[in-house]
């Protein structure tokens, strides 16, 4: 294999890596470019390093082509989203704006959220995805306690102004003998 520094320095920068990765395939990608670089063949590479030809054949042409970037593995791209980015926003709003009468509850949890997507949506989700989703979103699964619907506030603090003090005309203590046990 004729493979060449693809940048200076990047012989050292290759052993440096070597020695300081933990992840032994890894670090298995890092001696395969740099001993492709020394001049090694692809079929010495692979018994050295215990792999299939082409497996050491892809790692020395990811260096030659990207650099030692490109040796790192790229993140697998997931499953497709159940919801567009319009509808994503469309739920985040709607469980903004909180409950609604035909909701029946003081407070959206999990399972509501669950039924909200399956019904306005139209999307299947589990109590887990729902969960990812809200955290995707910026919402927290954990809220205060819901306030009851009847709540006033106003009333609340008159009966804080009109309620009667705490006595503190408490007489002296009545106790009359000392303490057997001292």
């Amino acid at each position: 294999m004729r493979i060449h520094e693809r940048e200076p320095g990047d012989v050292d920068r290759l052993r440096k890596l070597i020695r300081s990765e933990r992840g032994a395939k890894q670090r298995d990608r890092f001696r395969a470019a740099l001993w492709a670089i020394q001049g090694q063949e692809k079929l010495q590479i692979a018994e050295k390093l215990g792999i299939a030809k082409s497996t050491a054949e892809n790692w020395v042409y990811a260096y030659r082509d990207g650099g030692v970037e490109a040796l790192y593995p790229k993140k697998p791209p997931g499953g497709r989203p159940k919801l567009t980015a319009a509808e994503e926003e469309a739920f985040r709003q709607r469980m903004l704006a909180g409950p609604r009468p035909e909701d029946g509850v003081c407070a959206l949890r999990a399972l509501d959220a669950v039924r909200i997507l399956e019904v306005e949506f139209g999307q299947s989700y589990t109590r887990a995805g729902v969960y990812d989703l809200l955290h995707r979103l910026g919402l927290s699964c954990l809220s205060p306690r819901p306030r009851h619907e009847k709540n006033d506030p106003e009333a609340m603090e008159q009966f804080k102004r009109d309620a009667p003090p705490f006595s503190s005309k408490c007489g002296a203590s009545t106790r009359t003998r000392r303490s057997v046990s001292s």
